[in-house]
Formats: C-alpha cells, structure tokens, sequence
C-alpha cells in the first residue's frame, strides 16, 4: 500500500468526506423530532442549521490557510473529536444556546475536513480539478444515502437522542482513523498523463489569497456562489418540514434518499463536463437549469408524493455541482499552490447563503404559510448568478483575444 499515491489519497479524503455528509444532509430528518420533543419553533431550530454551515464555512479561510502550510493530518484529526463530540451531544441539548454550540463544534470539524480535502484533490490532481474535485465533493453531497436508511429507523425505534449519539460517535471515529493516513504530495508532483480540457488554461502565476481578493474575478464569483447555494440549502434544511406540510412525510424517506445520490452525481458528473466544455460554459447551463428545477418544486412538487420526490431530485441534480466547479474555477484562475485556503474564502458564500436558505425560508414560511415566496426567490438568484457566469465567460474571451493580439518578439 502506497500512502503517497494520489488515488489512495482521494479515497481517504472521500471517506472523511462520508462521515461529514450526515451533519448537512441528515439534519432536515431530525428537524421535526427534534421540534416535536422541545417545542421549539422552526425557525429558532434551523438557526441551529445556518450557525452549523456558518460555521464550516467561515471558519475554512483559517484552517485552510494552517492546512497549506501545515498538512491534513493533525487538523483532520481534531475533526474527528469535533464531529463526534457535537454531533453526539445535539440529541441531548436543553436549550437551544446548547444546541447551538453543539452544532458549530460540528460545523468546525466538518470545516476541517472539507477545507482539507478539497484542497487535496486539487493539489494531487492539477490537469484533472472538475473530475477530482467532484469526486471529493460528491462524498459531502452524496454520502449521506448510505445512512439515510438507517437514520430513518433509528429515528423511528430509538428517538433522536439516540440516534445523533450513535451517529456521532461513529462517524468521529471514522475520521480519526482515515486523518492518519492523508498527506499533501511532494512540491510540483509530476501529473500523471497530458490535460486535454477545454476548461481555463492553468495560470503561470500562483496567486496568495491577499493576490486573490484583490481582484475583480474573485467578487464575481463570490456572489454568484451565494446566489446558487441559496435554493439548494433551502431545500437541504426544510425538505422535512415541506414534506410534512403538504402531506408527503411518507415519501420523505425516498426522496431523502434519492436526493443526495442526484446531489453527488451532479458534482462528479458536471465536474467531469466542465473539463471539456470549460467551466463557465457549464455554469451558465446548469444555473439557468437550477432555475427552472425550483419553480418546479413550488408548481409540481405540491401535486403528488412522486412529483414532490422528483422535483426535489430536479433540485439536486442542478444544484449541487457548485461544489466542483467552484473550487476548479479557483484553480483556474489563481493556481494550485494555494488552493486550499483561496477556496476556502470563497467557499465562506456557502454560509452567507444559509442565512437566506435556512433561516429566512423557514421564517417566510412561518409569516405566510407557503413555501412558494422561498422558491421563486431562489429561482431569480439562480438566474442571475447564470448571467454572472456568462461575464466571467466573455471576459475570458476579450482577455484571450488582446493577448493572442500581442506581438511575439522575433
């Protein structure tokens, strides 16, 4: 067994990915258990949920900056106690200030992880980000169908303390374990095979993350991040809450199921399409598509059980491909060097969105008694962020056309 080859890397970086899926996708699950046992309100509970993705975002532009200089190992490590610890811990908050501390315990291990290895695939794979990036990132998107199943009838025959308990622990073990085994490669690793992407050419400058917010292109792609990120994780925090609204909690477990495996194959997938098609030309496609799938949700889904786990899947599949062509745009534009923490200031749009996704939709469902305002909302923002990318796009282009313009000294 080879620790230093770059497949046995990714896949130890997929695993801990795994273990983190739970903390994000599970959570709508346990939502109402968790308001039925405590009577809290909705909104105060998924202020929780926004605190958590808060949490593994912006905690990242630190850790990941520590993680370029200081490798994976120890950090992914002290995830492990993190995860576990607040993950375990949620079931048996008293307040909710407790269950809140509790979540963002587990939000800073899981930014540990992600910031950790994201950074990992686009260091180890250089000439391939969309397809390794997507991979990593489909563990986080994905990974929680395996459990899906199992939480669901733990849910059922033991209560949620138990089951946040069991889960934690497992999944903080888990990573632990994997932490002991991940290392960055060797200073300029050789790439295996030629790159023959139609996606931006990778830059001759390595940009530092101070280089990076000082230009225009990372602001373009910040807010678009936020503009996309919103209708997924409005659906990610209340798909529990709108099942049981519209009278479709007997399917929540199919569509529950279903929705990260769409989530995951969007990453892998359109992640793999970005390196020949270039990742805007992609970006612009799939937003306009995510578009479309939310409006979907807010018409179709109230129709039937089958429509609401479809238009959900819809969602997903739009959706989450964000989370690979986001971190291989950075790559693109700013170099590997410091990959991990340049997408980890950017990865900090994810829980700007949250607030608007998790909190402010389950409040503007609680003021108005629809779910429709929170959709048609996300929708608008998915357009825009297309025609954010379709910038990006042209400027690229005017930028390719003036140097290819430059005389070439004899």
């Amino acid at each position: 067994m080879n620790i230093n080859n770059r497949w046995f890397q990714l896949v130890a970086s997929l695993i801990a990915m795994i273990m983190i899926a739970n903390l994000q996708y599970a959570w709508t699950l346990f939502v109402n258990p968790l308001q039925a046992g405590t009577g809290w309100k909705l909104s105060d509970i998924q202020v929780a949920f926004t605190l958590f993705i808060l949490c593994q975002t912006w905690v990242q532009p630190l850790d990941g900056w520590l993680i370029d200089r200081l490798g994976p190992r120890g950090f992914i490590t002290a995830a492990g106690v993190l995860c576990g610890l607040g993950w375990a811990g949620m079931g048996y908050a008293t307040s909710l200030p407790m269950l809140y501390v509790l979540y963002c315990l587990a939000g800073t291990g899981a930014a540990f992880v992600y910031s950790g290895s994201i950074g990992s695939a686009l260091k180890w794979f250089k000439e391939k980000r969309g397809l390794a990036s997507g991979i990593m990132a489909a563990g986080f998107g994905g990974g929680t169908a395996l459990f899906i199943p199992v939480i669901q009838s733990m849910l059922r025959d033991s209560g949620y303390q138990q089951t946040f308990l069991v889960t934690g622990i497992f999944q903080g073990v888990v990573i632990a374990i994997v932490a002991q085994f991940l290392r960055h490669p060797a200073a300029e690793a050789p790439a295996a095979g030629q790159a023959s992407s139609k996606a931006t050419a990778p830059v001759k400058k390595q940009y530092t993350t101070m280089e990076v917010l000082r230009t225009p292109q990372f602001y373009v792609m910040y807010i678009a991040f936020i503009l996309m990120a919103t209708g997924g994780l409005l659906v990610t925090a209340n798909a529990g809450p709108m099942a049981k609204t519209w009278g479709f909690a007997s399917v929540l477990t199919l569509a529950a199921t279903l929705s990260p495996l769409a989530n995951g194959a969007a990453r892998v997938f359109w992640g793999w399409a970005s390196d020949r098609l270039g990742r805007e030309n992609t970006m612009v496609f799939t937003f306009v598509m995510q578009a479309l799938c939310l409006v979907s949700v807010a018409t179709l889904g109230q129709l039937s059980g089958a429509w609401f786990a479809a238009t959900l899947v819809a969602v997903y599949f739009t959706w989450g491909q964000i989370y690979s062509l986001f971190p291989s745009m950075s790559g693109d534009y700013f170099g590997t060097a410091h990959a991990t923490s340049n997408y980890a200031v950017l990865y900090t749009a994810k829980g700007v969105a949250s607030i608007i996704g998790g909190w402010v939709g389950a409040l503007l469902f609680e003021q108005s008694g629809s779910w429709a305002m929170g959709f048609y909302g996300s929708a608008v923002m998915a357009l825009i962020a297309a025609v954010l990318a379709y910038g990006l796009r042209a400027s690229q282009a005017t930028a390719k056309a003036k140097a290819s313009k430059i005389p070439v000294p004899a």
